[in-house]
């Protein structure tokens, strides 16, 4: 197992040197297949929202760095063997922090409460922000409903055609000297 807040404490001062506001931190299965675990880092250029491979390399090479340095020192912060995965949080991201809900209002979201919640467990709509640790969504079936930030399993921003308009676009610069290359018949 390994300790998330701790590991939020080591990662975040990393991701602010680099100007990145960190996102996440998971720790979930390996997509490599082979039964271990990774270490999920999502972050993001607060200009942009995202970032570039460039930057998640950047990110991944001080956080590595950073906890085999601790390691060294005696620390053990993942037990086993895990792969380090840092990404960008996408378009359809998740809202992990109190100003997602600010910053996302008006786009459709999906949010899962945790169990054992008093009411719907799955809320899917328009989401109308957060005030005073509640957050408002337009559910499509319960209507304008008011959720306790603390209740909230896991929420995302949908893909729709509305947050594809909304989204800036990643950086394109150099773009326009890309050549073709006409295949010789």
């Amino acid at each position: 197992m390994a300790d998330l807040a701790r590991l939020n404490e080591v990662i975040e001062p990393e991701a602010k040197a680099l100007g990145f506001d960190l996102v996440r931190v998971k720790m979930m299965p390996s997509e490599a297949g082979d039964g271990g675990q990774a270490l999920q880092i999502m972050a993001e250029d607060p200009a942009t929202g995202q970032l570039v491979i460039d930057q998640c390399a950047a990110l991944s090479r001080r956080v590595s760095d950073r906890i085999d340095e601790l390691e060294e020192q005696g620390e053990v912060l993942i037990e086993g063997a895990y792969h380090l995965e840092v990404s960008s949080p996408g378009i359809d991201r998740p809202l992990t922090r109190p100003k997602d809900y600010a910053n996302w209002a008006g786009h459709e979201a999906k949010i899962s409460m945790v169990k054992g919640y008093d009411g719907q467990r799955t809320y899917k709509g328009e989401l109308k922000g957060l005030e005073d640790g509640r957050v408002t969504i337009v559910d499509t079936k319960a209507g304008e409903v008011s959720l306790p930030l603390e209740e909230i399993h896991s929420a995302k921003l949908v893909l729709t055609d509305a947050l594809i308009a909304a989204t800036q676009p990643l950086d394109t610069s150099g773009a326009e000297d890309i050549e073709e290359e006409k295949a010789d018949d």
